[in-house]
Parts: C-alpha cells; sequence; structure tokens
C-alpha cells in the first residue's frame, strides 16, 4: 500500500503539534508501508518526499487563498497513491481534491477544529472563513476521520453532525521517548542564566490565544517568591496578542526577578534540558484537543500543571502525573475563559503546590514518563493508523 502524507508542517519547518505527529507518525508508518510525504515550504532532502513553497504574495493576497494554491499541486502529484492522508485544514482541500481526482480513499486527521478557534480571524481576516469552509468540505467527504483524544471526537460529531460517528476513530498522539528524556546538563541553564537552584516553572508554546499565555502570566503576579519563570514562546499570532503579552512580561519583570522569556524555535536538546530542570510545567490553553507537549514534559519526568479542557486529561493523570486546573469558558463561542481571575488562582495554588513540595512534582515526574513510555508510543500510533487504513475499501 502506497500512502501520501499530506501536511502543511515537516522538518525543518515544525511550529506545533502537527507537524510532530506528521513527522513521527510517518516515521512509523515507513517500518510497515510505503509512504510518500507531500508537504508545504522549501525543498526538503528527506527521500520520497515532497515540498510545495506557496506562491509569491504579490498583491497582497489573504494567506488562506495561497495554502489553497499549494493544495491544488498536491491533490495532482498523488496520482498512483492508494490512499492519502491529511493533516489539519491547510492540507484538508489537497486531501479531498486527491480523492476527487484519483479515486482513492482520503483519511483525515483532526488535529484541532477551526469553528472552534475563533481567534483565528483576527490573523486570518476573512480567512477565517475559507479555513472553516476547507475543514468542513473535507471532513463531510472523507472516508474516514481519526481524532487524537476522546474529546476531540466529541467535538468532530458536535461541530460536524453530518459526520457518522462510525468514521470517526481516536488514535492518540504518541511521543518518542528515546529524543524525549531526562538530560542533566546544566549548560542550557548557565547559557540563559537560569539560577539551577530556585524552583522553574516553564512553559513552552505558540504565542496566541488558544495557549492561554496570558493567563499564565497573571498567575505569575502571585507564584511562590523562589520560583523562576521560564517562557519559551514561538511566533506571536497577531501583534496585538504579541503586545498584550510583552506587556504582562515587563510588568511582570518589575514586580519579581527570576522572568525569563527566549524567543524562537529551539532545538531538541534545549527543550529536553530546560523540560528536565523544571519543577513544573505548565499547560494553561483555552483548547486543547490533546497537547503533545504534556507528552514531552512527562518523558523528561517532570510534573505537569494544566487547565482540563479538550483532551489533556486523557493525557495527564491528575493526582498521579500531575495537577488538573478547573475551565470554564464563556457561553459566546470565543473560548475565552468565563472567570479569569479564577483561572489564573487555580493554576498559582496548583503551581504553587508542587514548588512547596517537590518531592511530590518529582514522585509526579517519576509517574509520568513511566505512563508515557507504557501508553503513548508512536509505533502503535502507527499500528492502529494501518488498521483504520486496511478497513477502507482498496485497503490491504
Amino acid at each position: 500500500m502506497r500512502v501520501d502524507i499530506l501536511t502543511r508542517e515537516y522538518p525543518p519547518e515544525v511550529y506545533g503539534g502537527a507537524g510532530v505527529h506528521a513527522a513521527e507518525l510517518t516515521r512509523a508508518l515507513r517500518r510497515l508501508t510505503e509512504v510518500r510525504v507531500r508537504c508545504f515550504g522549501e525543498p526538503r532532502d528527506e527521500p520520497d518526499t515532497w515540498s510545495y513553497p506557496l506562491p509569491k504574495d504579490e498583491q497582497g493576497s489573504n494567506p488562506a487563498l495561497r495554502y489553497l494554491a499549494v493544495d491544488l499541486g498536491m491533490a495532482g502529484d498523488c496520482a498512483g497513491a492508494d490512499l492519502v492522508h491529511s493533516h489539519t485544514w491547510y492540507a484538508n482541500t489537497a486531501g479531498q481534491l486527491a480523492q476527487l481526482l484519483h479515486g482513492i480513499p482520503h483519511v483525515m486527521t483532526m488535529h484541532s477544529l477551526e469553528p472552534l478557534r475563533p481567534w483565528k480571524a483576527e490573523q486570518l481576516g476573512g480567512g477565517y472563513s475559507l479555513s472553516q469552509w476547507m475543514e468542513r468540505s473535507a471532513v463531510s467527504g472523507a472516508d474516514a476521520v481519526v481524532a487524537v483524544s476522546g474529546a476531540m471526537r466529541e467535538d468532530v460529531l458536535r461541530v460536524y453532525p453530518e459526520v457518522a460517528a462510525e468514521r470517526v476513530h481516536v488514535i492518540h498522539n504518541g511521543i518518542d521517548t528515546e529524543a524525549y528524556r531526562p538530560e542533566h546538563s546544566i549548560a542550557t541553564l548557565e547559557h540563559f542564566g537560569i539560577d539551577p537552584d530556585r524552583p522553574i516553572v516553564l512553559f513552552v508554546g505558540r504565542v496566541t490565544r488558544q495557549k492561554g499565555l496570558q493567563h499564565l502570566l497573571r498567575a505569575a503576579f502571585d507564584l511562590h517568591p523562589d520560583a523562576q519563570l521560564v517562557l519559551c514562546c514561538g511566533q506571536p499570532d497577531t501583534p496585538e496578542i504579541a503586545a498584550e503579552v510583552a506587556d504582562l512580561v515587563t510588568e511582570l519583570g518589575r514586580r519579581r526577578s527570576g522572568v525569563f522569556r527566549i524567543d524562537g524555535m529551539l532545538d531538541a536538546v534545549t527543550v529536553r534540558r530546560l523540560l528536565t530542570h523544571a519543577t513544573v510545567f505548565v499547560c494553561p490553553s483555552l483548547y486543547e484537543p490533546m497537547g503533545i507537549v504534556n507528552l514531552e514534559a512527562m518523558a523528561c519526568e517532570t510534573a505537569v500543571v494544566a487547565t482540563a479542557v479538550g483532551g489533556i486529561p486523557e493525557v495527564v493523570d491528575d493526582g498521579n502525573t500531575g495537577l488538573l486546573v478547573p475551565y470554564r469558558p464563556v457561553s459566546d463561542g470565543t473560548g475565552e475563559p468565563a472567570e479569569p481571575a479564577a483561572l489564573a488562582a487555580g493554576l498559582a495554588e496548583a503551581i504553587n503546590r508542587l514548588i512547596e513540595d517537590p518531592a511530590l512534582a518529582e514522585k509526579f515526574g517519576r509517574a509520568g514518563r513511566e505512563r508515557a513510555v507504557r501508553e503513548f508510543s508512536w509505533d502503535r500510533v502507527a499500528e492502529r493508523t494501518m488498521a483504520v487504513y486496511r478497513a477502507l475499501p482498496g485497503g490491504r
């Protein structure tokens, strides 16, 4: 069976969990079947991998139109595949077009749902309406849909009631526990001036409303005075969220010592070392279908504090590998917390509990790695994905 994987993100151009998923799933699937990758961006030198650059933007066109143009090229090149498997709305239309053009099954992995990310209207403008249309059209006709958590499956069936329940399969994200493991060198801490003798509270993620960084920053005003806050920040979605976070970081820095902001993508060694030395890893997301980053922290034997949203409770075992903070969104569809002050207070309370009880934090960290190794291997993800492929017409 030849499977063509269609994705926007693929190494080295990876900025989120969907890109990690596409790369790791491909690596594991290639041990089981023939896989060709078609991704956005600059040329790759990996065998059986083709890249498609975005068209030049000479007239200020909406980014969503440029993504759609890439999908057209991808779809045509899938001739000869037995099946296409698309990841995220950026590439879902390529999968749908390949399905129609070549008469082959289309599998979609749903890493998030566009209608549940209304803040993207700030980023894409009218392109957000286009991204929702692209996702809905593709999922309505897909032969199989993979949800990365049970909570995600429930969201798919609620948001897209036209999708038959039997077509939606839960396959959790995985983690490479060899790539993510404890690494105790303090060289990275020394490089950034982080004190290895003070507790470290760590955030790793994009600067987007989805990731809830601004709520963690508000919580940080009430953290234990010994705590250091290390923020590994990806690219901001919009100038507005960038300015909001920058203002909070500046004000926090005036009020307490040990606030570090590290911008840009970090190499794996740096991330491992930061995760390993963190007393607590914090995931304050407002929307998170699963959250690979929590698995990365757990694999490095780090306790996790996270909001109890989406698929996070399926990863972080509350009271065993970390602490979950209750979260209730407003009813207007924006996903923002109904009680922002309560969310910030809950995050601060959970973080402080682990800072003040390092033995408990270490216990959670050990249990987290055991859980990651036992339940979330990429080989298991690939085996379950192949089972979905084989159940489709023409699968073998």
